[in-house]
C-alpha cells in the first residue's frame, strides 16, 4: 500500500524533508571544506606578506595583504551561509512535525527568506534552485526565487578594503608597516635578489590560489 501511495501521491512529507535535510547537509560539508582550503591558502599568504614587508616591498605586500582581506570576508561569508543551510534544516524539522499534525508541508516566509540568500550563493546555488523547485510543488515555499546574483564590484572593494588591509598589514609586521604611510614607504631591503625573486614566486602563487578560491 505504501509504495502504491507513493506511486500515486509521490513522496511522504516525512519522506521529502528527510530528503532535503540530506542535500543541507552535503552542502554544509562542501562550505566546510571551501573554509579548510582558504585557512590553508590565506595562511600561506599571510607569511609572504610578512617577508614582502620586511624587505621593504610595501607595494607587493600591500597587495597581497588584499587578497588576505578578501580571503577573510569569503570565509565570514561561508560561515555565515552554513549557518542559513542549517537554520534552514532546523525549520524543515518543525515543518514535519507540524505535518504529523497537520497532514501537510506548510508555506514558511522564514524558509523563503533563507533560500533567496542562498541561491546567490555560487557554492550551493544550483542545489538551492532544484530545492526550491521541489519545496514550491511542496507548498513550503509560494513562488519561485529569483535568479539573480549579486557582484561584488572591484571599485568598492578598493575603497573598503583600504582601511582593513592597513590593520593586516600592521598586524603581520608587528606595526611596522600599515600606518606608516601611502604605498611605496618602504624599508631597507636586507635580502638576496635570489630570496627576492622566490618570495615573488610564492606570492603569485599564492595570489592566484586564493583567487581561483574566490571566484568560485
Amino acid at each position: 500500500m505504501q509504495a502504491i501511495n507513493r506511486f500515486l501521491y509521490g513522496p511522504t512529507p516525512e519522506e521529502r524533508v528527510r530528503a532535503w535535510q540530506s542535500k543541507l547537509r552535503a552542502e554544509q560539508r562542501i562550505l566546510d571544506r571551501e573554509m579548510r582550503q582558504l585557512d590553508l591558502a590565506t595562511g600561506k599568504a599571510r607569511t609572504t606578506v610578512k617577508q614582502l614587508a620586511m624587505k621593504g616591498d610595501v607595494k607587493s605586500a600591500r597587495m597581497l595583504a588584499k587578497e588576505v582581506v578578501r580571503s577573510s570576508r569569503q570565509k565570514d561569508n561561508l560561515s555565515v551561509s552554513k549557518a542559513r543551510l542549517g537554520s534552514i534544516s532546523t525549520q524543515l524539522a518543525q515543518q514535519l512535525a507540524m505535518a504529523k499534525v497537520t497532514g501537510s508541508l506548510q508555506k514558511s516566509t522564514e524558509i523563503m527568506k533563507l533560500s533567496n540568500s542562498l541561491i546567490k550563493l555560487p557554492q550551493v546555488s544550483q542545489t538551492m534552485r532544484e530545492m526550491s523547485m521541489e519545496m514550491t510543488k511542496a507548498g513550503i515555499l509560494e513562488e519561485m526565487l529569483e535568479d539573480t546574483l549579486e557582484i561584488e564590484e572591484d571599485e568598492e572593494l578598493e575603497e573598503e578594503a583600504g582601511a582593513e588591509v592597513d590593520k593586516v598589514l600592521f598586524e603581520l609586521t608587528d606595526g611596522k608597516l600599515g600606518l606608516i604611510g601611502p604605498v611605496g614607504t618602504g624599508l631597507p631591503t636586507i635580502e638576496s635578489t635570489a630570496e627576492d625573486e622566490e618570495t615573488e614566486r610564492n606570492m603569485e602563487q599564492y595570489r592566484q590560489q586564493l583567487d581561483g578560491l574566490l571566484s568560485t
